[in-house]
């Protein structure tokens, strides 16, 4: 059964295939920091806010935050609906999204840039979340 994106169910089933997935441990084994990713508002959307812990190759927590100011993550990564799709999708690179701006980054990018191999796990365990987009 689907899952509706953006939502607490979705991001905590992305959690979950994280933690089951060994090429994330394994490409993300030194990583140390926690995102909330934006959604965007616009004409079809509210705003959404979603946050998630990712430690050494585990993700140790995943929630819908009800704004972006509950938590004080490491990294804020804004983008609007459609090019949160594309990523899902895995029709846009996540870096390269970040690098022509599709993706707004808050943190430092230079420390993402040494990780490139665990942010496409992080594509691939999107494609097996079963995702609603409506």
């Amino acid at each position: 059964m689907a899952v509706k994106f953006p939502s607490d169910e979705w991001i905590k089933e992305l959690c979950q295939k994280l933690n089951e997935s060994e090429s994330y441990s394994r490409s993300a084994k030194d990583w140390e920091g926690d995102f909330i990713f934006t959604m965007d508002p616009d004409d079809k959307h509210e705003a959404a806010y979603l946050y998630m812990d990712l430690y050494h190759g585990k993700c140790r927590g995943a929630r819908l935050l009800g704004s972006p100011d509950e938590v004080s993550a490491e990294y804020v990564l804004s983008a609007n609906f459609d090019n949160w799709r594309k990523v899902i999708n895995g029709k846009l690179d996540p870096i390269q999204g970040m690098m022509t701006r599709k993706l707004k980054l808050k943190g430092n990018m230079m420390k993402i840039m040494r990780y490139p191999k665990a942010a496409k796990e992080i594509v691939s365990c999107c494609a097996l979340v079963p995702t609603d987009f409506e």
